[in-house]
């Protein structure tokens, strides 16, 4: 698995949405200047990627002065694996493509086995991770 800056940036700022009190529909929106700049994350590249989450039902936005983001569902019911999906697609690829399509002959048969077993291995861990557990373990800042 390989952790492109687009998906650690997708993380880090639905965690920045979540820690601001947007969790949730009816949570306080976000702009995506403030992410931006609580992040470091270049504004023009986080546009993109807030509009890849919008576009996966994980994120809803507001236009206007009052405008902003805030997530479309509590933060234990967003997995890692749902952020990870929306940005990048499929979560193992080899030679680019989803792991399942990765096909052999001959005496490298058994590689495929090996890339779904990775790619279920990885599943598990990012599948089992909510944006709610990972803010349990992050610093509160005063």
């Amino acid at each position: 698995m390989y952790v492109s800056a687009r998906s650690d940036y997708a993380l880090r700022a639905m965690l920045a949405v979540a820690a601001s009190g947007g969790g949730g529909e009816s949570g306080e929106l976000v702009k995506a200047a403030s992410l931006a700049e609580v992040q470091d994350i270049p504004l023009s590249f986080l546009q993109g990627i807030l509009l890849d989450l919008r576009r996966a039902g994980l994120l809803h936005s507001h236009r206007g002065a009052d405008g902003g983001y805030a997530l479309t569902r509590p933060t234990d019911e967003i997995t890692v694996g749902d952020v990870l999906r929306a940005v990048g697609g499929s979560l193992t690829t080899v030679r680019g493509l989803p792991a399942e399509r990765a096909g052999y002959h001959g005496v490298a048969a058994g590689l495929t086995d090996v890339w779904l077993a990775v790619h279920g291995a990885i599943a598990t861990v990012v599948d089992s991770t909510s944006l709610a557990d990972l803010l349990t373990h992050a610093p509160t800042t005063s």
